[in-house]
Order: C-alpha cells, then structure tokens, then sequence
C-alpha cells in the first residue's frame, strides 16, 4: 500500500493529510489559536478530590481544570516525590514495578483519597484533548514517545505494539531493548521498530533517557502551575507517529517546515530525508492532490455509495449512529444478494469514514436486515478488517439480530466535525427549523393574545422576510378573519435581522 504525507501550512492552520492509495485517510489540524495540548506535561495543583467518582480536579494553569482519574494516579509516592524534586533514580525491586506495570490498565486498590490530597503540586501528563464540555484527562504515568520506543520512567516494563506480527521479529526487538535499557525503567516497542538495528533503538533510547532528565530538572524549580514539556509540533509528530515504511513521499509546502523536518530526520530518522519534498507550485497544495474535496465530503452527513446505497452519519451526545441503506440501488436478482452486496460495500466506506472523521465513544451501526447466518458473519468479520488499519483502539462486539454492530472506539482528540464545524445559529443544532407555516399559526394565536392586553388600534408584527411573504400570500383570509374577530388592524413588517423562527408583537 502506497501512502503520502501532505503538509500544508499557514500562518494560523497547520494541516496533515495522510494519503493512502490516493484517498484522504486520516487528517489532522492544529491552529495557533487552539493547539493541542496531548502529550504534554504539567507542574499543576489537586483543587478539588471526589470521593464519590474517585477522581480529582487539577489545575495546570488552562481555562478549564483537568480531569484525574484514580486508575490515572501513580501511587507509588516514593518514587512520585522523588521526581518532584529533580531525583533522578529511585531504587524500586523488580516486582514492585511489574506490579505497577500490570496496574496501569486496571483499577488499584487504593481509593483516591488515600492518594492525592487538595493542595498537592503533581507532575501530570494530558492524555486526552477537551472535548466538548469537558476539560481534558489527565494521568500521572507519564510516557514519552520516540521514533522507535515510548518511554515509562516509572514502570520497569517492556512491551511490544501488537501490530508487530512476526514472532522471531518480536523476540529480537524485546530482547535488545532489555538488554541495553537502563535500570528499573520501562519502554513500550512501537510499530515503527519493525526491522530497526540495535544502534537505532539505542540512539532512540538515550534521546528519551535525556528528554526526562531535563523534564525533572525543569520540574524542580518551576513554579505551579505551569507547562514543563511541549510535545513537538504537529508536523514533527505527523512525522514521528505517521511516518512508515509504506510512506513515500512526504511533501510540504513550507520551506520554513521543511528544513525543521530534515533536521529532525537528520537526528532520528536518516532514511527519511530523501523521501522529504517541498512544494512549490502556485495553485494549493490541497487543491493539487484532491483533498479539499474529501474534506468537504467527510462533513456531510449522507455519503453516496458507487452502488446507489447510501449511509448516513448522526452525531449526539452519548452516541454516533450510522445508518445504512439501499437508496437507488434496487440489484438484478434475488433481495438477499442485494442487501448483502449494499451492506458489504458500506462496510468499506463506514470504517473509512469512521477514520477519516475521527469518531469516537460509543458507535452504533444499523445494517440493511439480512436473514441469513452467513451473511451477517461476513459483514461482520469485514467489518473487523477494514478497521484493521486503524490506530486507534476499538472494541466490537458481534452484529445483533436486528442487524445491528454495536463497537467503541477511543477517543483522544475532537473529532472532525466539532474541529471545522459549530452549532447552527438557527437550529442550535437540532438539525431542523421550524417550519413557516407552524410558525406563522403560532403567530396568529400570539397577535390574539397581544390585542386582549393592549387598547392599541394596531397590532404591528415584526417577521423575518420568508415568513412575511408567506402571511401576505397563504394566510392573508386568515388575518383578515382575524383582524374582525379582534377589531384591530394588523400590519406585517419584514426585519431582514431577525431569525427565522423570531418575531415581535405591540400595540399602536
């Protein structure tokens, strides 16, 4: 599979496309008015513990306080005051951290009130964006990625991406990163690794061995709260965390970007500097690849399938819904064949889009009904493969009776709709306006009511101009009916600034 990296970069808007096979597979976009913060490591301050939810409030000096979770707490205080004042090395035995390596992903035994206190400095790293309503989460297992490794200072642990699949492969990358790593630390392998030589693993490790020496040092002295680490930018990150051997070209059309990507390779990654290319041309550089157009396609709410099917993606509050149908599509033959031949090709588009969106939380998936065991097998373990090149950890439970796949998918970032998009003003996001003519009635019966508590001659109705014509044209008997009923005049004025579903009433 062939893919690209296309960097395109403004004075306020940094854009990172990943092109696979040509098509827009995942995008990512960091402004300088809101950038991200994931990855980055705080000096903050406990203000508020709860018991009953077993988490904390920290501040760590942004608008909203962060959000700690009790199985997020490094409890091992030796160590955690040894890093709050710049100890670089804490003896811990061998047992006590793969303990600690294992209770990273489950809940511990100890409350969080035993834990932390209010009041307490914490060293903290943000794992997860604001999202919504909600201030971003926080952990005190603090990681740090390279190239090649991820980092756990706290953790005497060695594990492996998943995604190396070669059990000899996976033998030999475990056995060099413990064989040369340093004492009582952890490192997680990435996929990145795959085929890397000792001395590049080695090189990885020292970089990040370094990294955390300089952060507890800055930590010691600096003041609370505050930021401590940056993560890098995100065309270094892309570079970082996107960049593969399936990559060919990475193509940026900053020069300023440019030679920062081709000092970072020079450091980390050598056999990237011959794939880097600047770009140069007058027209976009979104524009020359297509992408623009993908963008405003994963917007949209319904999405055309080549067959004549269509899906059609519903965000709310606690879940996302997708929706598949058979739309123009009506098959040649038998209905089974045609729905499971709609259902299969939706699949394809669902895990693209499921991707390129960056949806997550809870997904529910409505197939078209199939009647047949088989057939709901096979979209399902579809299903499975095409999300197979995904990075982000999903959960997917088998499809229902009803045709229905249920799955999670984490989410660490806002998705792509709330990054580019806002509410509507008219509807506040309910995806729909008063009709004109429920409302011109509402305002007949508001009139009646504005004419028994005022003496007025005239009753003067102040509309937005859709609504105007239509009382002139559709109800124009109506008023007339009205206006004998109440003995008053009626006057429509049109007032181009009003919404559509506002109006105003008085007497004259």
């Amino acid at each position: 599979m062939s893919s690209e990296l296309i960097i395109n970069v403004t004075s306020l808007e940094t854009r990172v496309a990943l092109m696979e096979n040509g098509s827009l597979a995942e995008l990512h976009i960091e402004r300088e008015s809101d950038k991200g913060i994931t990855g980055n490591i705080y000096k903050g301050r406990v203000t508020r513990v709860l018991p009953g939810m077993q988490a904390a409030f920290v501040d760590i000096g942004i608008s909203r306080s962060a959000f700690l979770y009790v199985v997020d707490v490094y409890h091992n205080n030796k160590v955690f005051d040894g890093v709050m004042n710049g100890v670089s090395e804490v003896p811990l035995d061998m047992e006590q951290n793969e303990k600690l390596a294992d209770e990273q992903t489950s809940r511990p035994n100890y409350p969080i009130e035993d834990l932390i206190t209010e009041g307490q400095e914490i060293l903290v790293q943000v794992v997860k964006e604001p999202i919504g309503s909600k201030g971003s989460r926080i952990s005190s297992h603090i990681s740090l990625p390279g190239r090649y490794l991820v980092y756990m200072p706290m953790v005497n642990h060695v594990g492996i991406s998943r995604r190396i699949e070669n059990e000899a492969e996976r033998t030999r990358l475990k056995e060099i990163v413990q064989r040369i790593k340093p004492p009582d630390v952890g490192f997680i392998i990435r996929t990145a690794s795959e085929g890397a030589t000792e001395e590049e693993i080695l090189m990885d490790m020292d970089f990040l061995v370094r990294l955390w020496d300089n952060i507890q040092k800055r930590t010691r002295y600096a003041p609370v709260p505050s930021l401590v680490h940056e993560d890098l930018s995100i065309a270094l990150r892309a570079i970082r965390d996107l960049y593969s051997k399936d990559v060919t070209r990475v193509i940026v059309d900053s020069r300023k970007t440019y030679e920062s990507i081709l000092e970072f390779s020079e450091t980390f990654m050598p056999e990237l500097k011959r794939s880097v290319e600047l770009y140069d041309s007058e027209e976009p550089i979104f524009d020359a690849f297509g992408i623009e157009v993908e963008i405003s396609r994963a917007l949209g709410k319904r999405i055309w399938l080549k067959s004549g099917g269509y899906i059609v993606i519903e965000e709310t509050e606690a879940l996302i819904a997708i929706d598949v149908n058979t739309g123009r599509f009506v098959g040649k033959g038998n209905p089974d064949d045609t729905i499971f031949k709609t259902n299969l090709e939706a699949v394809k588009e669902i895990a693209y889009q499921i991707r390129l969106r960056n949806l997550g939380g809870i997904i529910i998936i409505d197939f078209i009904d199939m009647a047949k065991e088989n057939d709901r097998e096979k979209i399902l373990q579809a299903f499975k493969e095409a999300l197979s090149k995904d990075r982000a950890k999903t959960t997917i439970l088998n499809i229902s009776e009803l045709g229905l796949i249920e799955m999670t998918r984490k989410r660490v970032r806002e998705n792509l709709s709330r990054k580019m998009g806002e509410p509507c003003p008219y509807c506040e996001g309910r995806g729909s306006i008063r009709s004109t003519p429920s409302l011109c009635y509402e305002i007949l019966r508001a009139i009646r009511r504005e004419a028994m508590n005022n003496l007025g001659n005239n009753i003067i109705v102040l509309v937005h101009p859709d609504v105007a014509t239509f009382l002139y044209d559709e109800e124009r008997n109506g008023i007339e009916e009205l206006e004998k009923q109440i003995k008053k005049k009626i006057i429509i004025k049109i007032k181009d600034e009003l919404h559509h579903e506002q109006f105003e009433i008085y007497s004259q």
